[in-house]
C-alpha cells in the first residue's frame, strides 16, 4: 500500500468518525425522551452544543496546530471525542450528556485543522485534489452511516450499550495513527519575509478581504445546502404536489449526486489550473437546475434526476474551493485559514433552516428553492472576491 494511500486512510477514517458522531446523537433523543424526562428543546441542545462549540474552537485550534504541529492536537482531540462518545454510555443524568457534548465537540474541532496541515504536508502534490476529495467524501460518508447504523445499534443493544460501542472505535484508530504517525508530515513552515517586510499572520492574516471572503463563500454554500437538507421534502410535497415518497427519494438523489460529486471534483481538481472557473461553472449550472425545479412544473423523475445532477455538480466544487483556499494560505498557517474558513459551515447551517420555515409559514414555500438558488450564486461573488484580492495581494 502506497504512503499516500495510508495517510488518506488514517485521516479519512478520523474524519469520518468525527461527523458520524455529530449525527449519532438525533437517533438517541427518542430513547432519551423516555430516559431522562426532559422536553424536546432540552434534547436538541445536545447536537447543538457539540457542533457549536466545535464551530468556535476551529480558529484557535488552528492556530495552535500552525504553532505547535498536527500530530498531537489530531491525536489528542480524537482521543478526548471518542472517550466523550463512550462516556455518554454511563450517564444517569442528561446534564452529563451536555458536559459530554462539550467535551466531544472540543475534540471534534481538531478534525479540520489538524487534518488539512497533515494531508498538505504529507500527500503529493500532484494528487492533492484527490486527498482533499476523499476527506470530504469520508466525512459525508460518516453523516450517511450514522442514522441507520445507530438505529440498528438501539435496536439490538440498546443506547448505553451502542454508546459505548461507538465510542470505543475511535481507540484502535487513535493507537493506529500513533504507530504509524511517521507517515503523517506537518505543513511546511512559514519562511522569514523577504525584503524585510512583514508577513501577515495569525489574526491580521485572517482578517484579510482573501480569508473574509472565503469565510463568507463557505458560509453562503452552507446556507444553500442546509435550506435543500432541511426542507426540500416539505416543498415538493407542498408548492409541486410530489408524494412524500418521491421527495424523500430527491433528496436522497441530491446526497448521493452530491457525495459522488467531490470524488469527481478532487480528479479534475489535479488536472487544471482555473480552479474558480471550473467551481463557479459547477454551482450556476446547480443554481439553474434549482431555479428551473422552482419554476416550472416538472414530472416527478425530472425533478429527481435533475437534483441528483445538481447535488452531482455542487460535490464537485467542493475540491477546487478546498484547494483555493490551500493555495491561499501562507506557508505554515493553513491550520488557522482551514479553520477559520471551514468554521462557516456549521454557520450557515445553523443560519438558514428557521428563517427558511418561516418562509413556509408564512405562506410562500415556493420561494425557498429560489432563495437557495440565489445564495449559491451568492456565494460565486464571494469567491470571486476572494481570488481577486488574493491576486492583488501578491
Amino acid at each position: 500500500m502506497g504512503r499516500d494511500t495510508r495517510v488518506n486512510l488514517l485521516i479519512g477514517t478520523g474524519h469520518f468518525l468525527s461527523h458520524f458522531y455529530v449525527l449519532c446523537l438525533p437517533p438517541l433523543i427518542v430513547v432519551w425522551k423516555g430516559e431522562f424526562d426532559v422536553s424536546y428543546a432540552m434534547l436538541g441542545l445536545a447536537p447543538a452544543l457539540m457542533s457549536g462549540v466545535t464551530a468556535v474552537l476551529q480558529t484557535p485550534v488552528g492556530f495552535l496546530v500552525d504553532r505547535y504541529g498536527a500530530r498531537r492536537f489530531l491525536v489528542g482531540g480524537t482521543l478526548l471525542m471518542t472517550l466523550a462518545m463512550a462516556a455518554m454510555g454511563f450517564a444517569t443524568a442528561y446534564w452529563q450528556v451536555l458536559v459530554l457534548a462539550v467535551i466531544s465537540g472540543i475534540g471534534n474541532s481538531v478534525i479540520h485543522p489538524a487534518d488539512y496541515a497533515i494531508l498538505s504536508g504529507s500527500v503529493n502534490k500532484e494528487r492533492m485534489g484527490r486527498a482533499f476529495a476523499l476527506h470530504t467524501f469520508n466525512g459525508n460518508l460518516g453523516f450517511a452511516a450514522a442514522p441507520p447504523v445507530m438505529a440498528a445499534l438501539l435496536l439490538a443493544m440498546g443506547w448505553r450499550s451502542a454508546m459505548l460501542l461507538v465510542g470505543g472505535i475511535g481507540i484502535p484508530l487513535v493507537a493506529t495513527i500513533l504507530l504509524q504517525s511517521r507517515i503523517l508530515n506537518d505543513q511546511t513552515r512559514a519562511e522569514p519575509a523577504r525584503h524585510g517586510g512583514p508577513a501577515l499572520s495569525g489574526r491580521a492574516l485572517l482578517m484579510t478581504r482573501p480569508m473574509l471572503m472565503f469565510f463568507a463563500f463557505f458560509m453562503l454554500s452552507s446556507m444553500a445546502g442546509a435550506g435543500i437538507q432541511s426542507w426540500l421534502i416539505t416543498v415538493l410535497h407542498q408548492v409541486y404536489g410530489v408524494a412524500l415518497a418521491a421527495a424523500s427519494s430527491a433528496l436522497t438523489g441530491y446526497m448521493a449526486g452530491a457525495t459522488a460529486g467531490t470524488l469527481v471534483g478532487g480528479y479534475v481538481a489535479d488536472r487544471i489550473r482555473r480552479h474558480l472557473t471550473f467551481a463557479s461553472a459547477l454551482t450556476v449550472a446547480s443554481a439553474a437546475l434549482i431555479l428551473l425545479i422552482a419554476l416550472l412544473q416538472l414530472p416527478d423523475a425530472a425533478i429527481m434526476a435533475m437534483l441528483f445532477v445538481a447535488g452531482l455538480a455542487l460535490g464537485a466544487s467542493r475540491t477546487p474551493r478546498d484547494i483555493m483556499v490551500k493555495d491561499a494560505a501562507p506557508p505554515g498557517q493553513i491550520g488557522k485559514v482551514f479553520g477559520f474558513v471551514s468554521a462557516g459551515l456549521p454557520l450557515g447551517g445553523a443560519i438558514t433552516p428557521v428563517p427558511f420555515g418561516f418562509l413556509i409559514d408564512s405562506g410562500h414555500p415556493d420561494l425557498v428553492l429560489i432563495v437557495v438558488a440565489g445564495l449559491l450564486l451568492l456565494s460565486l461573488l464571494c469567491a470571486g472576491s476572494a481570488r481577486a484580492g488574493r491576486v492583488a495581494a501578491e
